[in-house]
């Protein structure tokens, strides 16, 4: 896969400063085949080439061929090495006798997977993390666990919701191992910076989508974005009422870059642009008038059969005040999001 040129804009746009703190430091990425774990090997590597700044990367991934041609044309100095792994064992494999910083990144994130393999979900969830947070016990590393804004489950408040905030989840639903698992997750690493003073910081990570995405990526946005693209009708699967919170994949990398650095050990960090805060249904009509300019027309579909693996409802507007306070910006709204997204789509095309 060759270098994207929307990408690299993208790296350039973050500016030296954010990747300075990883000067010839040791970093261990999971989930390097997902969009935000490639982005931040992708963007580490790029830094290594326009800074100079001798990052050393090793991906943990279940499948090395599609890593390295995903990662290939940005290690022009073989700066990469990947190792084979499967957290559902709970094992980090050898090889790993030192790093410096750990980014976290790997899930379960298929929904027909949550429905159809929920203990697969919730085991690989506990698991991968606990391994991840030993090898940072072990070796003394930072490390930022990507969590999700679906751990606030359902609730009910007027206004934005803040990292103390949490609602309910009905854990008699199979789907719910995924929001469950998460939870469990960040307990652990709360436990972890409290008994053993790991410092790890946690990252609930909004939707989020841009320049970097995967050919195989179908998740509601590059949907949207693929149909407007086509001059297609924009098909939604539910009423399209819940409230979505969205986040630009490169100011995403930011933040899980800045929470590296800076992050406090065991607390938690909201990652979303508050500018890019509506309903999947503002959502679709938003793409039609920027990619399409009206043309695509939005139709109801619904999905009864398949509901249950959609997350339910939800009415949530994110505070990402206290992310902010670290020094954290965003530069992209929803509609540059869309923007972006859509101009790397049609690099992508020819």
């Amino acid at each position: 896969m060759k270098i994207s040129k929307m990408v690299k804009r993208d790296f350039v746009s973050l500016g030296r400063d954010l990747f300075e703190p990883f000067r010839e430091a040791s970093i261990v990425i999971t989930g390097a085949t997902g969009l935000i774990g490639s982005l931040v090997a992708r963007y580490l590597l790029l830094a290594n080439a326009a800074y100079d700044l001798n990052v050393s990367i090793c991906v943990l991934v279940r499948d090395a061929d599609k890593a390295r041609n995903l990662l290939e044309a940005y290690d022009a100095n073989g700066d990469v090495h990947c190792l084979v792994c499967d957290l559902q064992s709970g094992q980090i494999p050898e090889g790993i006798d030192s790093c410096d910083y750990i980014v976290h990144t790997a899930a379960i994130t298929s929904s027909k997977i949550m429905v159809t393999k929920p203990v697969d979900t919730i085991v690989t969830s506990f698991e991968g993390t606990r391994a991840l947070l030993e090898l940072a016990h072990r070796t003394g590393a930072r490390m930022v666990y990507l969590s999700s804004m679906e751990v606030y489950g359902n609730i009910d408040k007027r206004g934005k919701t803040s990292e103390s905030d949490l609602g309910f989840i009905d854990i008699r639903s199979v789907r719910s191992g995924y929001p469950e698992s998460k939870r469990l997750c960040e307990c652990l690493c709360t436990s972890y910076a409290e008994q053993y003073g790991v410092g790890v910081a946690i990252a609930r990570l909004a939707q989020t989508f841009g320049a970097g995405i995967l050919p195989t990526e179908n998740r509601v946005f590059a949907q949207f974005a693929r149909s407007a693209l086509a001059g297609e009708n924009i098909v939604l699967k539910t009423r399209g009422l819940s409230e979505g919170n969205y986040v630009y994949a490169a100011d995403a990398v930011a933040a899980l870059l800045l929470l590296l650095a800076k992050g406090i050990a065991g607390e938690v960090y909201n990652v979303c642009n508050e500018a890019s805060h509506t309903t999947i249904r503002g959502m679709a009509e938003l793409v039609s008038q920027t990619l399409s300019q009206g043309k695509s027309k939005i139709v109801l579909e619904l999905d009864e059969e398949g509901a249950s693996g959609y997350a339910p409802d939800v009415r949530l507007f994110l505070s990402s005040e206290k992310l902010r306070n670290l020094g954290w910006v965003p530069t992209a709204d929803l509609r540059e999001a869309y923007r972006r997204l859509g101009e790397f789509l049609r690099e992508q095309k020819n």
